[in-house]
This record gives C-alpha cells, sequence and structure tokens, in this order.
C-alpha cells in the first residue's frame, strides 16, 4: 500500500516538471501500461521487487492521467485570433465579485458570444475586469445575475520572475482561460441586465453576508478581516494589514485555512455527538463517535463550501474525510500510510496543488506532528482539572514548538523570510481567531449584531500583532536557498523536534547548515549583471556587482493596494537577500515609480537618485538627489555615469520623458545603457554631447514608443542585444511595429518582456540574454506565436 501510494504521489509532481506537453493519446497509452502492470504484479517475486514495480506502475498511471488532464483542459483554451477584438458577451456572473477602488473584478460564466455579429466559441469561464473609467458599474453586481457585455480579452498571461508569484498557474487553477476587461464606453454596446435567476445560491448568500458585514462594521478594515474570515473574501483584508500578519506569522489564520476547517469539524463533531448521546434510540441504531465523525466531516464540509470551497479547505476536507473512512472501517494504519493516503488523495484530486507553498506547509506540518508525536499517557486518578488545563497547554505549547522547528528551513525555501516572533504570535492567535474572532463571525450570520464583538476581538488582536511586528528583528531573512538545501533543512528540524536522545538529536543540527548559511551567487570582482523584471508596463532594472546593487526604476503601480515593488522587487530581493546601495528613479511617470515607495520601505538605507521634481511625494518619504549630466562613481571596478538630463534642463521644465535619468555601465569589457522614456529630441541632444554612447545591450527607449529609438540613435548605440519592457497587448501598442522594424534592419536582437519574462544579462557574456520563461519552462505558461529573442 505504501509503495502504491508514493507512486501516486511521485507521478503528479514529475508530470508538473514537463516543459510542454505530449499528445492524449500518449498519455493514454501510459495509462494501459501501468494498469497491465498492476494486472501481473503477482509474478513478480514478494518483497521489495514488488514493492518498486507497484510504486512505478502508480506513478506511471497518475503521471498520464495528469497529462491527459491538462490536454482536455487546453482544448477549451481562447482562440489568438478573438485576443483584443470586440466581443458581445452573454452569460452570467458566477461568484461574488470583488470591489476594489479601481473598480469590479468578477467570474463571468459564459453561455454565448459573438463577434461581428458572427457566433464565437469562448472559454467557459473568464475573469472580467469593470474599471469604474469604462461607464456606469451598477452598485450591487451579484452573483447569479445574467448580462450582456461588451468585452476584450486576452489569453492568461501573467509575469515570469525568479521567486515570483506564477499568476498564470493560479488562474490555471481556477478553470480561468481568458482574462479582459468590460466596454462601456460612448460608443460600446451598453451592458443589460437580462434577468435574476437562482443560480450559485451559495455565492449568493456569500455576498449577501459579506454586504450584511460591511453595513454592521463601521470600520471598513475590521469588516475586511471579518469577511475574509467568514466568507473567505481576501482580498477584503488591506494591504498594512497583510504586512503586518505577515512579519508576525499569522498570515495563515487569516484566510479560510486548514486549521479553521478542523477547528470547524471538531467542534462540530463535539455538538453532533452530544446532541446524539442524548437519545437512546439514535445510539443504538449507530455508534455516537461515528454519528460525531461523520457529522463534523459533513458540516465542515459545508463551511468550507460557503467560505468560499478555496484550495486548503479542499485540502483539508479530502485529509479528514480520508482519516474519517479509515476510521469508521476499524483500520488502525500506521502513520506514514494515513499521511501518504491523504496527500495521495489531494493530488489526485488537484495534482496542481504541488506547486502551491500551502500544500508544503501543511503536509509537512502534519508529517512532523505524526512523526514526534508523544504516546498518550493514561490520566493519573484524581488529577485536578488545572492540572490537565497544564498539561493540555504544554502539549499545544510543544507541538507548536516542533512545527515551528521543522518548517523554518521551509519557510526560509518557500518565502526567503520568518518570523521570529512566529511562535509567540501564533500562540496567543491561533486561539483567538480559532475560538473567539471565527465564532463570533458565522454565528454574526445568524445574529448579525455580533458582528460587533466579533469586530472588537479583530481590533485587540491586531494591535497586539502591530506591536509584535514593530519589535526590533521580528523577522529574519535569508536568501532563498535551492531545493536541496531545504530539504536538508527540514530533515534537520525534524531530527532537532523529535523524541530522540540528545546525542541523534543533535545529528540535525549539521542539516541546518546549507540553509543558514546559503549565499546568492554574484558578480566576481569587476563584473556586473542586470535582470530586467518583468513587472508589465514599466520599467524595473537590478543591477549588480560584486558587493553593490542599483535598482533602475521600480515598476508600476497596479492599483491603490498593489504595484511591482510589493509585487515583484520586494519578494525578489529578499529572496536574494539583497542589501540595495541606491534606486535610481529615471523620471515620476507612476510605470517607473509606482513600486518606488514599497521598495524604500523595505530599504530605507538606500540613497535615492532621481529626476523627481521637487515637493513630490516619493521625496517627502525619502530624501533624495537630482541626477544630471556628470555624475558618475565606480563601484567594484564597474564605472557608473549619469549621461542625462544636463543641469540646465531642470530650469526648463521640460516634460516628464525628456527628464529619464541616463545611466551607462561599463567595466572596459563590456557596456549597458539605461535610457529610460527618452525621446527622439533627447536623443539627439545625447548625441550632440556624448561623443560615445555605443553599448552591447540597450533598455529601449519609452518601452518601444515611436517616439523614440531613432535611425541616429541606433547607429550610435549599436547595441547586439535591446531590453522591450512592455506589457503584453498594452493599450499603448509597445513595442510599436516601425521601431521593432527598424530595430531588426540593424541586427539588433530584441528581447520583449512579455515573451521573456524576466531577462538576466553578464557583462562576462555580452552577447547573450536568458529569458526566465526559458529557463523555467512550465506547460501552463501562456506562450506567445513567436519564440522569446535571446532564447539561445
Amino acid at each position: 500500500m505504501a509503495s502504491t501510494l508514493l507512486g501516486a504521489v511521485l507521478g503528479p509532481a514529475l508530470q508538473l516538471q514537463q516543459p510542454s506537453l505530449w499528445t492524449a493519446s500518449l498519455y493514454v497509452a501510459l495509462v494501459a501500461g501501468g494498469a497491465a502492470a498492476f494486472l501481473f504484479n503477482k509474478w513478480i517475486p514478494r518483497g521489495w521487487p514488488r514493492r518498486i514495480a507497484l510504486l512505478l506502475a502508480a506513478a506511471c498511471i497518475t503521471f498520464a492521467t495528469t497529462g491527459w488532464r491538462a490536454c482536455a483542459y487546453l482544448e477549451d483554451q481562447l482562440d489568438p485570433a478573438l485576443e483584443g477584438r470586440d466581443l458581445v458577451l452573454t452569460g452570467m456572473v458566477a461568484a461574488m465579485p470583488h470591489r476594489s477602488e479601481g473598480g469590479l473584478r468578477l467570474r463571468f460564466e459564459v453561455e454565448s458570444a459573438r463577434a461581428a455579429d458572427q457566433p464565437v466559441t469562448l472559454p467557459p469561464q473568464v475573469l472580467l475586469g469593470w474599471y469604474a473609467n469604462d461607464g456606469a458599474q451598477p452598485e450591487d453586481l451579484r452573483p447569479g445575475e445574467r448580462w450582456q457585455l461588451a468585452a476584450r480579452l486576452k489569453a492568461p498571461h501573467g509575469q515570469v520572475n525568479p521567486h515570483g508569484f506564477d499568476y498564470e498557474l493560479w488562474l490555471w487553477e481556477q478553470g480561468l482561460q481568458a482574462t479582459g476587461y468590460v466596454r462601456a464606453g460612448p460608443r460600446d454596446p451598453p451592458p443589460k441586465l437580462l434577468s435574476r435567476t437562482w443560480c450559485h445560491p451559495i455565492e449568493q448568500l456569500r455576498h449577501a453576508v459579506r454586504a450584511s458585514i460591511y453595513a454592521h462594521v463601521e470600520d471598513p478594515r475590521l469588516a475586511g478581516v471579518l469577511a475574509a474570515l467568514v466568507v473567505g473574501d481576501q482580498g477584503a483584508i488591506e494591504r498594512a494589514d497583510w504586512d503586518v500578519f505577515r512579519a508576525t506569522g499569522v498570515a495563515h489564520l487569516m484566510s479560510i485555512s486548514g486549521l479553521h476547517v478542523t477547528m470547524f469539524a471538531w467542534a462540530a463533531a463535539l455538538a453532533v455527538g452530544l446532541a446524539w448521546r442524548r437519545s437512546a434510540t439514535l445510539c443504538l441504531a449507530w455508534p455516537a463517535q461515528h454519528a460525531a465523525l461523520v457529522g463534523g466531516v459533513a458540516l465542515a464540509t459545508a463551511y468550507a463550501v460557503f467560505s468560499g470551497w478555496g484550495v486548503p479547505s479542499q485540502r483539508t476536507i479530502w485529509m479528514l474525510g480520508c482519516v474519517g473512512l479509515l476510521r469508521l472501517g476499524a483500520r488502525a494504519w500506521p502513520w506514514p500510510e494515513v499521511w501518504l493516503l491523504a496527500c495521495a488523495v489531494v493530488v489526485a484530486i488537484d495534482p496542481w496543488a504541488l506547486t502551491q507553498a500551502g500544500f508544503w506547509l501543511s503536509f509537512v506540518a502534519v508529517g512532523v506532528l505524526f512523526a514526534t508525536g508523544r504516546e498518550p499517557q493514561a490520566k493519573p486518578e484524581g488529577e485536578s482539572r488545572w492540572r490537565r488545563l497544564l498539561h493540555s497547554l504544554q502539549g499545544l505549547l510543544h507541538e507548536q514548538w516542533v512545527v515551528t522547528v521543522a518548517l523554518t528551513p521551509l519557510s526560509l525555501l518557500l518565502f526567503g523570510q520568518v518570523s521570529v516572533v512566529g511562535l509567540l504570535a501564533n500562540l496567543v492567535a491561533i486561539p483567538w481567531v480559532t475560538l473567539v474572532v471565527t465564532p463570533l463571525g458565522l454565528a454574526g450570520v445568524f445574529l448579525p449584531w455580533l458582528w460587533t464583538p466579533a469586530a472588537w476581538a479583530v481590533d485587540l488582536l491586531a494591535s497586539g500583532l502591530q506591536w509584535m511586528a514593530s519589535l526590533p528583528l521580528a523577522t529574519w531573512s535569508a536568501p532563498a536557498p535551492p531545493v536541496w538545501a531545504g530539504a536538508a533543512g527540514v530533515l534537520g528540524g525534524l531530527l532537532l523536534a523529535m523524541p530522540l536522545p540528545w546525542s541523534a538529536r543533535l545529528l540535525g543540527a549539521p542539516l541546518l547548515l546549507p540553509v543558514l548559511l546559503w549565499q546568492a551567487p554574484r558578480p566576481p570582482p569587476g563584473e556586473f549583471e542586470l535582470l530586467a523584471a518583468d513587472v508589465g508596463q514599466g520599467n524595473a532594472v537590478l543591477v549588480r556587482t560584486a558587493h553593490h546593487t542599483l535598482v533602475y526604476d521600480a515598476g508600476p503601480g497596479y492599483s491603490r493596494d498593489a504595484d511591482a515593488g510589493q509585487r515583484v522587487l520586494v519578494p525578489l530581493l529578499r529572496a536574494w537577500d539583497e542589501r540595495i546601495d541606491m534606486l535610481m528613479l529615471s523620471h515620476r511617470d507612476f510605470d517607473h515609480t509606482g513600486g518606488a515607495a514599497a521598495v524604500l520601505r523595505m530599504q530605507p538605507q538606500a540613497a535615492l537618485l532621481s529626476s523627481l521634481e521637487d515637493g513630490h511625494e516619493l521625496l517627502a518619504l525619502h530624501p533624495g538627489t537630482r541626477c544630471t549630466a556628470g555624475q558618475g562613481w565606480e563601484w567594484d571596478g564597474v564605472r557608473f555615469e549619469v549621461l542625462h538630463p544636463p543641469a540646465e534642463d531642470y530650469e526648463a521644465k521640460a516634460k516628464s520623458n525628456a527628464m529619464s535619468c541616463v545611466l551607462r555601465l561599463a567595466n572596459g569589457r563590456a557596456t549597458a545603457l539605461l535610457a529610460g522614456d527618452l525621446e527622439r529630441p533627447q536623443e539627439r541632444a545625447l548625441l550632440d554631447r556624448q561623443a560615445d554612447v555605443r553599448a552591447d545591450l540597450l533598455l529601449v527607449p519609452h518601452h518601444g514608443s515611436k517616439t523614440s529609438s531613432s535611425e541616429d540613435f541606433l547607429s550610435a548605440v549599436q547595441p547586439a542585444a535591446a531590453l522591450v519592457q512592455a506589457g503584453y497587448r498594452n493599450r499603448f501598442g509597445h513595442p510599436a511595429a516601425e521601431v521593432v522594424a527598424r530595430y531588426r534592419s540593424h541586427g539588433i536582437r530584441l528581447v520583449l518582456s512579455a515573451a521573456c519574462g524576466a531577462a538576466r544579462w553578464r557583462s562576462a557574456a555580452p552577447r547573450q540574454v536568458q529569458c526566465e520563461r526559458v529557463l523555467d519552462p512550465r506547460y501552463w505558461r501562456h506562450r506567445l506565436p513567436q519564440a522569446p529573442a535571446g532564447e539561445e
């Protein structure tokens, strides 16, 4: 059994590493081969030969079924010919919409679609944005409503960066095969509400409960936390609160996690058992402990469905169901087989859960508790209630300590940081959230006045967590180690936590060293490297020398609560344990400065060099100096020079693009030129002032706008490769077709961030550009019709 279950987990794990899918017929053939191996395993000698054969057979079947499911899913993908076209969709709001300052985001279930009055086929569900500047929005868009909308769609396309969030995988798991936005301008067909239906009743109930929470709780910040805990709306929690929860290690409590569902199942089982025992007839018909087990799992399933049926909740329900069935069948399996069974069931239902950090944290934590669990001891006769309570608290403290020690290396591998105050914060927050806040929040569904004391409880907890997060060294960051080091660290933490003699426990200490001492590799002295982050429509370039780091531009802001600094640069800097020496902002445009505040909050020691005007809000947050032509410095044998703007341009009060800070980096063997949003007049002025602007690598001015990259400029720079940082199907049309043709006519290799992801360039190999989408290929990632430039 253990071999079969292990193979059932290893098969999908191996398939998820495929860079591209095979044909469906090949996967079917593999299923047939694995099934045949199961049928004929009795002819294989017992012992290890049979165990290995069963493992391989199970792995073959689950590998193939996962691949076949992926092939079937892709059959419904969006036709590339429909991207960017005006479509008229008829369908239904399938889930609770999310409203933000910028507008609405909704899951739309497509019933029919037309393009130019011709019927077209679309994926079953799409993710739509309905922005506030695109016409009037409905005051209360509800699940179950049928609408006719004008929209434009595109294939699921996200940003691909080292240690970054895989948005395309998230869309894959959610079953969303296209994204887009509602068009409600004066020239578009107006949106029409066709009817209100009883479809999606659970989503309608969730929507009504969320609205009631906001109506009864005055503080929207506290209401957002309650909405997350009651109906699973994690987007309702404000960004500042998420920062505190992550710093104190309790972020897992602020969404409907496995802990919430498990505690709910325990409380429900206790209530069902007590009620069942009050009836002798029921107890004779079915044992009370069995009724309590089934009732607890059933009510926990209802709670998970009501709270949005998120992936963590699903995992927990399948785990509880597996363990419950074993208990009902009086199966006393060893804990490794119980653990593997739950894991195999979850992976069989959702193989892509293996790519999620929450999956590994959940199952490693459960496995550690299984492995380090103490044997139950007989309770002494006459033991007082206080002594029993003390023993329970000691057990809770031991379990929390064990999980903390074992999961610290895994947290470093997954997140690049560990909360030092997390043990204390969780000891307070776990019982408070699960025994006070969540019960009050759920009871408020029936007695809305209870949401007021629930909000008070949230506020009290938030105040304590805020204080913990403000403590010196509340979090500890370290470079994200490679997988082998993280695995060794988890094993070391497990050995330290297991109930073994200390002579055996201390063997785990050396296994922690690769995690604790790992350092991200840096360029040697005299060399430098650039990473052009994939931030969408905007610039953000990380420059590293042997001992110094510069960030050139900080990417765009996506919304009031999200920007490239928070989503891309901060996780990347944390994973590499980078200490920024300078943040250089080329000019004030929001696609270059949107993420600057997040970077400066993380790295307050960084010097700020920019062309920002006096009084800019960023200068109030972090004082800086102006960039002017002629400035220069040297780091580790690499020369940095500012080529533009000249000092007199500040007096002329030119438009922002014209004030772009242009930076040249050179070590005598290779040169890179970062040109911001320079336009043709400034390109000409730069050439007149600067005799030599040649470079091996060019950051394409103004994202490839037709107002930049003149013939004279390209002839003077003569780069071997040029990077275009622009969003996929951006509304500006960057890079312009005529500009692309101009680069190609000069024999310059053009690297588009939309096709490449994050682009890496090293001065030691100046003619090579490495693309993150090529270095880390995945079959669920969107592929543009043309291959990424620089792929070789």
